[in-house]
């Protein structure tokens, strides 16, 4: 598979849909430190944890990709996004008011219904393999294969990086 091309051998395609890109984010975030790391990504370097996840996925595969499809980033901003901010803005209040905290669980499981949407896209994607490359030998860090690093530089978000790639596997 070079960088230009979009066949994606079956050995590969195979290897993908035998982990299912759901089932992969749903264990790594379950994992020691990655749900605090995703995020503290999320909201200190405004990283969208879907698609870090989805990378992660791909990085466990030895392979990376470019921009996430404009499709999904918009489907982050237009629906998991809202929903995510109507959940926290009730926090405070559904301490308080039964009706206001059964409200918030139902936004917090329409939020994850959104991500998982969001999951089910980016792995289609793939799948289909769209701007697919192997990584470099030997695998380089996390950090290095991902293209959010201009917006990843504090320690904190180094850290959390670190933290994410401790609990994966790459093959």
């Amino acid at each position: 598979m070079s960088d230009d091309s979009t066949e994606m051998p079956s050995t590969l395609r195979s290897r993908l849909a035998a982990t299912p890109l759901w089932d992969f984010a749903l264990a790594l975030y379950g994992r020691p430190g990655v749900e605090a790391a995703c995020l503290h990504l999320q909201d200190d370097a405004g990283v969208d944890v879907a698609e870090l996840l989805w990378r992660c996925w791909l990085y466990h595969h030895g392979l990376a990709t470019g921009e996430a499809p404009e499709a999904v980033s918009r489907w982050q901003a237009e629906v998991t996004a809202p929903l995510r901010r109507l959940r926290r803005a009730l926090k405070d209040e559904a301490r308080h008011r039964e009706g206001a905290a059964a409200l918030r669980e139902r936004l917090k499981a329409s939020e994850l219904d959104a991500e998982r949407e969001a999951l089910l896209r980016l792995e289609e994607h793939s799948l289909a393999g769209h701007a697919l490359r192997p990584l470099s030998r030997p695998t380089p860090e996390l950090q290095a294969a991902l293209p959010l690093r201009p917006q990843l530089q504090k320690k904190s978000h180094l850290f959390a990086l670190r933290t994410l790639e401790s609990q994966l596997d790459p093959s």
